[in-house]
């Protein structure tokens, strides 16, 4: 075939190399991992199987186990047997393994026994990522991820899964017995006998299913979260973005560094919402990155009044948008956004150009209120479309504002309504859908 590229013959006789060394660059990834797992004290971080067992066939040395984790980490292989099939066939895996193949099953043992040395390796790699330069910047982005365990949605039960499967076989119980009602008013016959029989059967089955579903109710109801997953026990059943789409899974907690995209901190958790984790894993990551104070990006997610304020006090700046959950908008009126706080006369400016005066303080569900309104409201112009804020102004124009708490946050939000470029100062203002911070 001319023109093209030709390959050789099958029965080519060639030399492969006996040196491994030729076939890795000098600058090929494989030679960092070599080098770090080779400068790290294996025994120091805890790992299972450093000092070899007098008697018994030789093991691998966890530095070789280790080495084909983290080759496997860079490069998207997962799987025990995947990783197994690498190391025989792969001329980098065979180079840093030194051409041994582990089983996989003694990879995914390693894996088991090693979880707590395994995350102090992360931390070292940190560490060195430090000496060498590469976070010198105390700023990081915090986001989530789902990740789906080796956990059937039918072999996890919470409770309302319990209560509809308990519903479903009274259904199927009422239905048979129904059935077999029905059947003992016929005329007998065999095709009518065998129709009993297995009607019966099934109803045994029933009851054999419903006596282990009382079971597992039980054992639900006794754990803390009041839910409980068979094949993966510390998996918990978490919704997605899908409408009904919910996974059995983890949601992993990653904190990255903004400058050059490397992990600093993460934790694994069995908590679906994210609204609990800002300050748990910026924490950690200021503590990892040994800085004084820490910058934070995360997204609308992680909004959430106690967690910021935990942030506040760890000298730890947050920097994320504030979740719009009230309705106005859809209901056709203006929101408590679109209210200017001008700091120097304490009003609140309408989008009528009208004043909002202060009147009273007072105190709500542990929450001191200051209440703002003015008595100008009936007599807008009819042509203007101003509505009453109902989440934080009432009918006659009464806005309220919490500052309980409010003064020690300095969070920045990012506006995305239009006006906030000519916005003066933003209120310390806690409406009913979350906290703002006042600036003068």
């Amino acid at each position: 075939m001319k023109r093209f590229v030709e390959g050789q013959d099958r029965g080519q006789s060639t030399l492969f190399p006996e040196c491994l060394e030729d076939w890795i660059d000098e600058d090929n990834p494989v030679r960092v991992i070599d080098v770090f797992v080779g400068s790290v004290d294996l025994p120091d971080l805890g790992f299972v199987g450093v000092q070899p067992e007098a008697t018994g066939r030789p093991s691998y040395h966890p530095s070789v186990l280790l080495k084909l984790y983290i080759y496997g980490y860079l490069n998207r292989v997962q799987s025990s047997r995947r990783l197994e099939r690498e190391a025989g066939r792969n001329v980098e895996a065979m180079w840093l393994l030194g051409r041994l193949i582990p089983d996989h099953k003694t990879i995914a043992d390693f894996r088991k026994d090693n979880g707590t040395a395994i995350r102090k390796v992360c931390g070292r790699f940190v560490a060195l990522c430090r000496e060498l330069g590469l976070l010198t910047q105390a700023s990081v982005a915090i986001d989530g991820s789902k990740f789906k365990a080796v956990n059937n949605r039918d072999k996890n039960f919470t409770r309302a899964k319990m209560e509809r499967r308990l519903e479903q076989i009274d259904e199927s119980v009422a239905r048979y017995l129904s059935q077999l009602d029905t059947a003992d008013l016929q005329e007998p016959s065999e095709a009518l006998a065998a129709k009993t029989t297995h009607l019966k059967e099934k109803l045994a089955k029933l009851a054999t299913e419903l006596e282990r579903l009382k079971a597992l109710e039980k054992a639900m109801l006794a754990s803390p979260d009041r839910q409980i997953s068979l094949t993966d026990p510390d998996s918990r059943s978490m919704a997605t973005s899908g409408r009904g789409s919910g996974v059995v899974g983890y949601n992993v907690q990653v904190a990255v560094d903004t400058e050059h995209h490397l992990i600093v901190t993460h934790e694994v958790t069995n908590t679906g919402s994210d609204r609990s984790q800002l300050a748990n894993i910026a924490s950690q990551a200021k503590e990892v990155l040994g800085a004084d104070h820490l910058d934070v990006v995360a997204d609308r997610g992680y909004f959430n009044s106690p967690e910021i304020l935990a942030c506040e006090q760890a000298n730890i700046s947050v920097t994320m948008p504030k979740p719009m959950t009230s309705g106005a908008k859809s209901d056709g009126r203006f929101g408590k956004q679109d209210f200017v706080y001008l700091a120097i006369e304490d009003v609140y400016r309408c989008p009528a150009g009208e004043k909002l005066a202060y009147h009273y303080t007072n105190e709500e569900d542990g929450k001191t209120l200051r209440r703002y309104w003015t008595t100008a409201c009936p007599s807008c112009p009819p042509n203007l479309d101003v509505r009453r804020v109902l989440s934080g102004a009432s009918r006659d124009g009464n806005m309220s504002t919490c500052l309980k708490r409010c003064n020690s946050v300095s969070m920045r939000i990012r506006r995305q309504c239009a006006c906030a470029a000519r916005r003066p100062s933003i209120p310390s203002a806690r409406s009913r859908c979350g906290w703002v911070r006042r600036t003068s």
